[in-house]
């Protein structure tokens, strides 16, 4: 019997692996409780090089033990201090619920950025309409603060946001200096008001006939719940913009990231790979994307 020689095994061991599936390293360095659901974190990587993302992207995010979720990134990359993002997280199942476990100091895997962003290039020099319902403002918020700090690239800035009830908003105080600046038009409108709430009732539809916009020169980009894209889109055309200056994010059924999966498969388009952000003229027509 021939003897096997440990020796002479010449096969390679070592597994390449390619950069979108390799995790990077995040700590925690600050973390935030921003409503009874929702709770805000920075987030520094350990590699000490930026995340790079563009606004409208977003970064699959793993836990040990518990898994991974895509979740979008809500910082612009204008104000990344070199290595740091944030992201604000509905607490929704069973991997946000461990997410809101964490605090400072804590690690999380970071991959990414995927997708496709807003297209900032086409928006430069035209005047924008930002409509952000409930949670919409988190992904939304990286593009408004963009723009501020770009903002000879673009023109009137109007930035209109709504959710259920004043104890639901979020990045209060961040909202408030968009508020006071004198080259951001604002309103902000609840579906049910307290007894302090001195603004806006009713749907972020209601702000729309208020906005006065030149559609030939205007691009609005819409974020929010699914059920307020096929209002706010009627509002929208019935003011006379076209399809394509209408754009939307339809950041949810995503899983990989990557296209592979199909999760988020609609007819030919992946909304992680094609998306998340899309011009109202690309998806129009498909049931299942609004």
């Amino acid at each position: 019997m021939q003897k096997n020689n440990s020796n002479d095994c010449t096969c390679n061991t070592s597994v390449d692996v390619e950069p979108v599936y390799s995790h990077r390293v995040g700590e925690i360095v600050k973390a935030k409780k921003m409503t009874e659901n929702e709770k805000f974190f920075e987030i520094r990587l350990e590699d000490g090089n930026p995340l790079g993302h563009q606004p409208g992207q977003f970064a699959q995010f793993s836990i040990l033990g518990i898994g991974e979720a895509p979740i979008s990134i809500s910082s612009s990359p204008t104000k990344e201090e070199r290595n740091h993002f944030e992201i604000c997280v509905r607490n929704t199942g069973a991997f946000t619920n461990a997410l809101h476990k964490l605090d400072v100091g804590d690690k999380i895997g970071v991959r990414g950025p995927f997708g496709k962003g807003f297209p900032i290039e086409e928006l430069k020099g035209n005047d924008l309409l930002f409509v952000a319902g409930g949670l919409g403002i988190v992904p939304l918020r990286s593009l408004i603060n963009f723009v501020i700090d770009r903002r000879r690239d673009f023109g009137k800035v109007t930035v209109l946001l709504g959710c259920k009830a004043p104890k639901d908003r979020l990045f209060k105080e961040e909202v408030t200096r968009w508020e006071k600046m004198a080259d951001i038009g604002y309103a902000c409108t609840v579906d049910k008001a307290d007894p302090d709430w001195k603004g806006n009732v009713g749907v972020i539809t209601s702000l729309l006939p208020g906005a006065d916009i030149d559609v030939n020169k205007t691009y609005a980009v819409v974020v929010g719940p699914p059920i307020m894209y096929k209002f706010v889109i009627a509002e929208l055309v019935k003011k006379g913009l076209a399809d394509n200056q209408i754009i939307l994010s339809l950041e949810r059924r995503m899983k990989c990231g990557l296209g592979k999966c199909g999760h988020c498969q609609i007819n030919h388009l992946y909304v992680c790979k094609d998306g998340p952000t899309f011009k109202y003229s690309e998806i129009k027509g498909l049931e299942e994307a609004l």
